[in-house]
This record gives C-alpha cells, structure tokens and sequence, in this order.
C-alpha cells in the first residue's frame, strides 16, 4: 500500500508553487477553525461542538469545499482533505457523544468522547496550520516520502 501511495503522489504532478493568495485562503481557513476552537474553549460550549456547529467552522469548510479544485495538484491540496476530514470526524465523534447521552449509563463515557474529540480538534487545527506555516503538505504520500 505505501507503494500504492507513493506512485500516486509520484505522478501526480504538483505544481511548485501553490498561488499565493491561495496559500492566505488556507491561513484564513485555519483561523476560522482555531476561532471556533478558541470559542469553545472560552464558552460554556464544548470545542468540538463549537468546532461543528460553530458559524466560523462552517464557513471554513464552505470554502475548503469552494476552493477546493484551485488547491489540486498543489501541496495545499492536503491541507484542505485535512481541515475536511478534521470537520467531518469531528461531526462524527459528536453524534457518537449525542447517543451516548441518552442513555444514564453513557453519560460518562459521552462526557470523555466531548473531551478526547476536543482535544483531537486542537491537534488537528495545531498541527495543520504548524505544517502550512513550513509549507509542508499534511500527507507523507503528498511529500515524496516513502
């Protein structure tokens, strides 16, 4: 499979130099999701709910999907897949947590998914956004790497 991954990432050309004022829309994107994580962290909301359901997240992951066709091909093609993913999993860990609640045995366990999706969002957002600083993609594939 590591081949598989790597032939891929071989022949897809990417180009050297993603545009700049797309590389900015990235930056943009990543600070939409730390305002929502900052949000939860400083709210009676949780952060991966401020994450999901917050109004600066959801505009993130409209453009992610708006502008994703200008990142193809470039290494901030990675970076939109992972702030994508990073949403959607988050959405995922939440309805896991929302089932959990309605049951008084699940309470607890719900409470410890809110709290580890948290912290699985601040890490995601960290380090995404670490990676696009140094103008690393978020994938070893996407780098060349075996």
């Amino acid at each position: 499979m590591g081949e598989l991954e790597t032939t891929a990432a071989a022949s897809t050309p990417a180009r050297a130099t993603p545009e700049p004022a797309l590389v900015t829309m990235t930056h943009l994107i990543y600070g939409l999701h730390a305002f929502s994580v900052l949000i939860g962290l400083t709210s009676a909301a949780t952060v991966v709910g401020a994450f999901v359901f917050g109004l600066p997240s959801i505009v993130a992951v409209v453009l992610n999907y708006v502008k994703r066709g200008e990142a193809r091909g470039t290494m901030l093609e990675s970076h939109f897949r992972w702030q994508i993913r990073t949403f959607w999993y988050a959405a995922l860990w939440v309805l896991v947590a929302l089932a959990l609640l309605l049951t008084i045995i699940g309470i607890p366990l719900a409470i410890a998914v809110f709290c580890g999706a948290g912290i699985w969002v601040i890490y995601r957002v960290a380090r995404g956004w670490l990676a696009l600083n140094d103008r690393r993609p978020m994938y070893a594939a996407s780098g060349g790497r075996a």
